[in-house]
């Protein structure tokens, strides 16, 4: 990653840290399904003023699935089950160890030495948050985190898997962003009839007040449009090894934030553990010496069909 994409990522990263502690602040009253309907209500509206993507209905509709519907419909529900921002924001970063798996398994990245002791420092720092959250965390709110978690990691690949066509530049992001909205609302509103009841969702429709449009902004437009339009387009630029386990600052932005706003303080284990999550992130940030398979790949091929050098240096440098 050049270091544009990395102040890019942890641009990122802080937004959707601070993005827990709003979503709390402002789902009060409302039912989390009805909530996710919501905000991507309003990032689907944007369908009026930016083209599609050039990506297929199955890529459009899988990101959507999986990336929004199903990250934040699991997420939001399990804060609504009592789970804290800071340890929903922690637990949601297993998607990391789950991308290059993967992204391994499906797109056949391979995850240089640096990135995957990055992976293992991140993913032991995120064990000793959860070993010491002091069991006050309920079961199934934990579970659908991690559940959260999965299908972020599964609309990561999808992303990445169609880079090389809607990614190009942060339009071709952020039209596969926009239009992927488009698939969230009616199954997250039919999903809060059946989970919630028809009367809940009058209750919470009459409640919403300023505080869940702001909310409501804040997540849609920082974070969804603003935050996954830069996100993707990392995606498509970089290996997913590289981009994905900077969402690791995330968590840290929500425990002090929520500390200074919520006066939720992090548990010795939790503030141990951010900052282990913390080395993980930088350590997959270093570059690998020498050429990887993919650049010698590309090289022998530019090569045999005589490339200018430019072109070359340009492929060593996107690896």
């Amino acid at each position: 990653m050049t270091r544009r994409d990395m102040i890019l990522a942890a641009f990122v990263a802080t937004l959707w840290g601070v993005n827990f502690v709003v979503i709390d602040w402002g789902m009060s009253g409302i039912p989390p399904l009805l909530f996710v309907a919501i905000r991507f209500v309003l990032v689907a509206a944007l369908v009026v003023v930016v083209p599609r993507p050039a990506a297929s209905w199955r890529t459009i509709v899988g990101v959507g699935l999986f990336m929004s519907l199903g990250q934040f419909g699991l997420l939001y529900t399990s804060m609504a089950l009592g789970l804290q921002p800071g340890l929903a924001a922690l637990l949601l970063q297993a998607q990391a160890v789950f991308t290059v798996v993967i992204a391994a398994g499906v797109l056949r990245e391979r995850p240089t030495t640096a990135q995957l002791v990055g992976v293992v420092i991140a993913t032991a720092g995120l064990g000793i948050v959860a070993a010491g959250r002091g069991g006050d965390a309920p079961v199934l709110a934990v579970c659908l985190a991690l559940a959260a978690a999965l299908s972020w990691a599964v609309g990561n690949v999808i992303s990445r898997r169609a880079g090389t066509v809607s990614g190009r530049g942060p339009l071709g992001a952020l039209s596969l962003t926009v239009w992927s909205a488009l698939v969230v609302p009616v199954p997250a509103l039919a999903l809060a009839v059946v989970v919630d009841g028809p009367e809940a969702i009058a209750t919470g429709l009459a409640a919403f007040g300023w505080r869940p449009l702001l909310s409501t902004l804040y997540t849609a437009v920082l974070c969804t449009v603003v935050g996954y339009a830069i996100f993707n387009g990392l995606l498509a630029r970089n290996r997913s090894a590289a981009v994905v386990p900077w969402v690791l600052l995330a968590p840290v932005v929500a425990m002090i934030s929520a500390a200074l706003l919520l006066g939720q303080i992090p548990t010795p284990a939790e503030a141990i553990g951010g900052v282990i999550l913390v080395v993980g992130v930088l350590v997959t940030s270093v570059r690998r010496r020498g050429r990887s398979e993919f650049s010698l790949r590309v090289s022998r091929s530019a090569s045999r069909s005589r490339v200018s050098a430019p072109v070359a240096e340009t492929a060593r440098a996107a690896d």
